[in-house]
């Protein structure tokens, strides 16, 4: 049974949260920033099979180069140009994160190689910075932030989601384990607010 754990949980610097997915597949969704990411693998006792990155800001991936370093993992995100990732994920790919596939969505509008990552058999929704807890969403006042592409990009999540999402883990905050689809509808909303 895949077993998601933020190996960022309870970081005091400039970090995102770092989800450690176990299972068939052991993958870290996103590095983090700023702390020894990768003692807290270690001390997971899980070993590591890969990287994945949401997007390439540096609260993201500023953990990388050690994470690769140690456990001799890819990097796998959006931008195949971008010098930490080494192979592409492109919209509509499927790759293997803890048991269960996951879908990749390409979700710009907070940084062009954005990706969501879903798996509709396991009920888990990996967000990054598109959406957050109560109806939050991604800054646009960053370099290749959008927010008409952020509205889009929020839409095309929704399309794609159903109800059977049980979990929404987010690049900062607190996961979202009770019906996540409401957060994700609110954060739709706000986005076209402001």
């Amino acid at each position: 049974m895949t077993t998601v754990r933020n190996i960022a949980q309870g970081v005091r610097s400039f970090t995102s949260n770092a989800f450690l997915v176990d299972g068939e597949r052991t993958v870290l969704v996103d590095a983090g920033n700023d702390f020894d990411a990768v003692e807290r693998i270690e001390s997971a006792g899980t070993g590591l099979d890969a990287l994945v990155l949401t997007h390439t800001h540096p609260d993201h991936v500023g953990n990388v180069g050690a994470v690769v370093d140690a456990f001799d993992v890819d990097v796998w995100g959006f931008d195949p140009e971008h010098e930490l990732v080494d192979h592409a994920i492109d919209d509509g790919d499927t790759l293997t994160i803890g048991d269960d596939d996951h879908l990749a969505l390409h979700t710009p509008g907070h940084k062009n190689d954005h990706l969501c990552l879903y798996s509709r058999e396991g009920g888990i929704l990996f967000a990054g910075d598109l959406v957050f807890a109560n109806g939050g969403f991604g800054r646009t006042d960053l370099a290749e932030g959008d927010r008409e592409a952020l509205v889009e990009s929020i839409d095309y999540l929704l399309e794609t989601v159903d109800d059977d999402l049980e979990a929404m883990y987010v690049g900062h905050g607190p996961a979202v384990e009770t019906d996540p689809l409401y957060h994700i509808e609110l954060a739709a909303q706000s986005a076209r607010m402001g």
